[in-house]
């Protein structure tokens, strides 16, 4: 369930003294923001009071979507790895349950826009299926049983909402996604399945370090949540 507030400290993930990463939990927004001022909690403060010192997120995550948060330890490493993501040199993974079985691979080239800017642009989105499942819920009226595909997602481009549009775009919605989901597909996977936060988990993070050049490869595990979820599905993959 989304949450206003923490009950234990931010699990840290990577740290050294230019970047730190987090696992972030469902339900935390990364910072302030105009469109949830009710909201008192927020990574970026958790984390800054957390280390003591400030922080710099380098990339945000939607509110709704669990796992790797990177931080910068200085507004000029922020700079830096954000000039990395536009460069494509930091490679992100999600982890996703759509709906149906999808191809084994495929990618997804649909310009996107957002709900700040009208305006199409270039969007690109890669995955690949990690396994599919077909369990015994009537999520919906039309079958008796339900068909989802775990798959390994990446963002080619940075766009709003980039995972969650694209999906919904090839009808294969994201479980959960209560803004670009199937709303009745969500409301019988919370009645019969205890869906209660969107199926989207940043998975994994790659990159070269800028400082001491070395290979950077950061796992974040699933929640506990997300993982009893799989498990009701029948999912294997998730146990390996």
């Amino acid at each position: 369930m989304e949450q206003n507030t923490l009950s234990m400290e931010l699990e840290i993930l990577y740290l050294d003294e230019y970047f730190c990463a987090i696992n972030k939990p469902a339900g935390l927004m990364v910072h302030k923001s105009r469109v949830a001022r009710d909201v008192k909690t927020f990574a970026m403060q958790e984390l800054r009071n957390q280390l003591d010192r400030y922080v710099y997120p380098v990339h945000r995550l939607d509110r709704a979507t669990s796992g790797i948060l990177l931080f910068a330890l200085s507004p000029e490493d922020c700079t830096l790895a954000q000039q990395m993501i536009t460069d494509r040199k930091i490679t992100k993974k999600y982890w996703t349950v759509l709906r149906g079985y999808t191809p084994e691979e495929g990618e997804i080239d649909k310009a996107l826009t957002s709900e700040f800017n009208d305006t199409p642009k270039e969007s690109l989105t890669i995955y690949k299926k990690l396994e599919q499942q077909e369990s015994p819920f009537k999520v919906s009226e039309r079958y008796p049983a339900c068909r989802t595909s775990l798959v390994e997602a990446q963002p080619i481009t940075g766009r709003t909402h980039q995972l969650r549009q694209h999906f919904a775009k090839i009808r294969h919605y994201i479980i959960g996604d209560n803004k670009h989901g199937d709303h009745k597909l969500n409301k019988g996977f919370k009645s019969e399945v205890g869906v209660e936060n969107m199926l989207l988990h940043a998975r994994s993070l790659t990159f070269i370090h800028p400082h001491s050049r070395e290979n950077v490869h950061i796992e974040a595990p699933l929640p506990d949540y997300y993982s009893e979820i799989l498990d009701k599905l029948g999912y294997q993959y998730h146990q390996q």
